[in-house]
């Protein structure tokens, strides 16, 4: 069988350079409205480890991470807000697993900033900042169209906590086990080949923990102070995107923005709207089939429900798939089943079905209202570098009160192309390679 590498040490990636990587690929000129999407481990990231870890300690610490972020999907749901925090009252390690870079300002720098499907609101770190950990940080004084917005801006209704100093608007967050305080700001922000002029974003002047993005964040969420808000009018509330495999030796995927040179042969399945948790992309699973069967699960556990929040989003920022604990467990047994049982089953931390032999594994296809999805071997297993342990890459929801939500992750994303079109409430699927 064709071993799919999980690949995320700096080993790997020194010897892909090695090996045969054009570091060209990691500069290639802007195409119209589509930028070049890398992981934060890629050769071509300014962001990634300076040392090598294990397997199973990158394995751990991705699923810890994980685990984190869905508490924070999860932390409002017995807040009755409608606009998502970042993070509940208890600290939480959050991951930046996909960037793309951003030119800011008038005359522009560079950011490699995280790109969050649940997040809202563009934050980067500003020059004078105090605990920022990146040496790059983006100099407003530089900048001829930057401006800092007041009290009396509308915009400043739009973040959490906001607060006025000097007439200035500030606002401050958690996210992660980091808290941050920041300038509510204006500038030009360059996507691709696009200016967008006065985009409102947080520029951080204070910060403490490790958990932020380097360089900032961009909020491609159906929030207010989201991308797709501030630029509606160029980009009509559409993008899609195609993030590469772990395992790609150029790791360069792609962020298209706007209804131009979208897939014409996709499928759909309808965006559902949730008032509590409006940020969230929310869409109807209905079932899941392992191989030729598909799996017993109860209807409850894969129910919409906009009062608790239960249902089902494709989230950017989580690695691995989560599965509400009835449905996982069915899923589990019945991946387990088609393995056969003279396969010895074992666990690697929160991974409870691992082998440590050679296994053939079922496809596995995940039924949403009006498409199916069916995921290949790359897209459900991982394997140690040595290929002496194989996991299936899925995992059950945190135990806790508010875990209700069934998370469609990075990894199961990776090679197909995801066209969020939101003006029809709509979310596309279909497979491209972008990680050759």
């Amino acid at each position: 069988m064709k071993q799919t590498l999980f690949l995320l040490s700096l080993a790997f990636l020194s010897f892909s350079i090695a090996h045969g990587l054009n570091p060209n690929r990691c500069d290639l000129p802007n195409q119209g409205s589509t930028l070049q999407v890398f992981h934060v481990n890629s050769p071509c990231s300014p962001l990634r480890p300076p040392e090598a870890m294990s397997w199973e300690d990158t394995v751990l610490q991705l699923q810890e991470k994980d685990e984190a972020r869905l508490q924070f999907l999860s932390s409002s749901l017995v807040a009755k807000k409608s606009v998502v925090p970042i993070a509940s009252g208890r600290q939480i390690l959050q991951s930046a697993t996909y960037i793309v870079k951003v030119q800011i300002g008038t005359p522009s720098q560079s950011m490699f900033m995280a790109v969050d499907t649940s997040n809202d609101a563009a934050w980067v770190p500003c020059s004078g900042c105090v605990g920022c950990s990146s040496s790059v940080l983006f100099d407003s004084a530089k900048s001829t169209s930057f401006k800092s917005l007041d009290c009396q801006a509308s915009q400043c209704t739009q973040v959490s906590n906001p607060k006025c100093g000097g007439n200035t608007c500030t606002f401050n967050m958690t996210y992660g086990g980091s808290n941050l305080l920041a300038n509510l700001s204006q500038d030009t922000f360059t996507l691709a080949t696009d200016p967008i002029p006065g985009y409102t974003f947080g520029c951080i002047q204070t910060t403490t923990g490790t958990s932020l993005p380097p360089q900032g964040l961009l909020g491609l969420s159906r929030g207010p102070l989201s991308l797709l808000s501030q630029a509606q009018s160029l980009y009509q509330s559409t993008f899609s995107y195609c993030l590469p495999n772990f395992r790609s030796t150029n790791f360069s995927g792609s962020l298209r923005l706007g209804p131009v040179g979208q897939p014409k042969k996709i499928k759909y399945t309808p965006l559902l709207k949730n008032p509590r948790r409006s940020s969230l992309y929310y869409v109807n699973l209905i079932g899941i089939r392992v191989g030729s069967k598909i799996v017993d699960i109860p209807p409850s556990a894969l129910a919409f429900n906009a009062t608790t929040g239960a249902g089902t989003i494709f989230d950017s920022g989580t690695v691995y798939t989560r599965l509400v604990e009835p449905v996982y467990v069915a899923v589990r047994d019945a991946f387990r089943k088609r393995i056969g049982g003279s396969a010895t089953v074992t666990s690697l931390g929160g991974f409870d079905t691992c082998y440590t032999v050679p296994i053939v594994a079922p496809t596995m296809t995940f039924i949403f209202d009006g498409m199916n999805v069916t995921l290949p071997q790359d897209n459900l297993l991982i394997h140690s570098t040595a290929g002496t342990t194989t996991c299936l890459a899925m995992a059950s929801a945190p135990n806790n009160v508010n875990s209700v939500l069934n998370v469609i992750a990075s990894m199961q994303q990776q090679n197909h192309r995801l066209l969020f079109d939101v003006p029809n409430s709509r979310l596309g699927v279909a497979r491209e390679q972008c990680s050759s």
